[in-house]
């Protein structure tokens, strides 16, 4: 294969990042910092809350707190490195710091759609079996759910994390045209056979792409129960409790199908923003679209915000 001569073991990557103007670089470093810290406090308030308060032990919330915390786990795994990366004046990151930060980003990126598509489900039989709904949505069937999702994404991460770890590299120091270490443009770097990964890679974007179909299923049988209400005041009642998951499914998978479903060519700026969408921004704005459509969540981060205040 071409470059086998020359071939070395890598042992880092270059991140090219966002862009190489300065100015923009330092104001794109404060914008960070600032979606970083809200992502995580936004997300922790709500995480909190929902353990502290009785009221919203239920299916939905139990799947909430566990979005709210992956949320936070996703961040965390891209931007400190990207803040840092700035700080130090380096965008080298090294082999082992990149795959273990693919290894999460998949892992999470999966979660974070499993978790989706089992609160779809949530509304789905709440909504068109309500009768059942307790029989059905068991506090057991919730964290079962869970455990799954949690333990299938993290294997689904190791075996692409394996597989990216066979690849070999041309140049010493590959470039990426990213701010983090992408699985897809380090399949698209390698020089070596990169057949298997590409396979295992569509696999997982049916894996992605399966609980949207589930999501949108679900709501076009929720939207047909919801049209058969007499009233519009019960219509719009029984919607509003969809209404906070519909935003953030579509945020989400709006922006990530953007930028995987297409021709596979090089990464434009476009691209970017759309990762920025969904890496950091997608995150940062679930608490407050829970929060803020949510009487329960809204009452029940108050009171936890009194306490805090109280004891402090």
């Amino acid at each position: 294969s071409k470059g086998r001569e020359n071939e070395t073991g890598v042992s880092e990557f270059l991140l090219l990042g966002i862009t190489n103007d300065p100015q923009q670089q330092q104001i794109l470093f404060w914008a960070f910092l600032c979606m970083y810290l809200v992502t995580v406090a936004g997300n922790t308030l709500i995480f909190l809350a929902i353990i502290s308060d009785p009221r919203l032990h239920t299916p939905m919330y139990f799947f909430l707190a566990n979005l709210s915390f992956v949320d936070v786990c996703f961040t965390t795994n891209l931007i400190p490195r990207l803040l840092a990366g700035h700080v130090a004046g380096t965008r080298t990151i090294s082999y082992v710091h990149c795959l273990t930060q693919t290894y999460f980003l998949i892992s999470f990126a999966n979660v974070d759609t499993f978790l989706l598509a089992a609160m779809a489900l949530d509304r789905f039989v709440a909504i068109c079996y309500p009768l059942q709904y307790h029989t059905i949505i068991t506090p057991q069937l919730c964290v079962g759910l869970a455990a799954v999702v949690w333990m299938c994404s993290a294997l689904i991460s190791l075996m692409h994390t394996l597989l990216m770890s066979r690849l070999s590299f041309c140049s010493s120091i590959p470039e990426i045209s990213h701010f983090y270490c992408d699985a897809y443009l380090l399949m698209k770097l390698a020089c070596s056979d990169t057949r298997v990964n590409q396979l295992v890679f569509l696999g997982a974007v049916v894996l992605f792409v399966a609980p949207c179909i589930l999501i949108v299923v679900s709501y076009v049988r929720i939207t047909m129960v919801v049209l058969q209400i007499p009233s519009a005041k019960g219509r719009h009642k029984t919607f509003s409790t969809c209404s906070s998951h519909l935003s953030v499914v579509t945020l989400f998978y709006g922006t990530v199908l953007g930028i995987y479903i297409r021709p596979p060519d090089s990464f434009s700026t476009q691209d970017t923003v759309a990762t920025i969408m969904y890496t950091v921004v997608t995150p940062m704005l679930n608490p407050f679209i829970y929060s803020l459509r949510n009487k329960d969540m809204k009452e029940s981060v108050t009171r936890l915000l009194n306490r805090g205040s109280k004891s402090s």
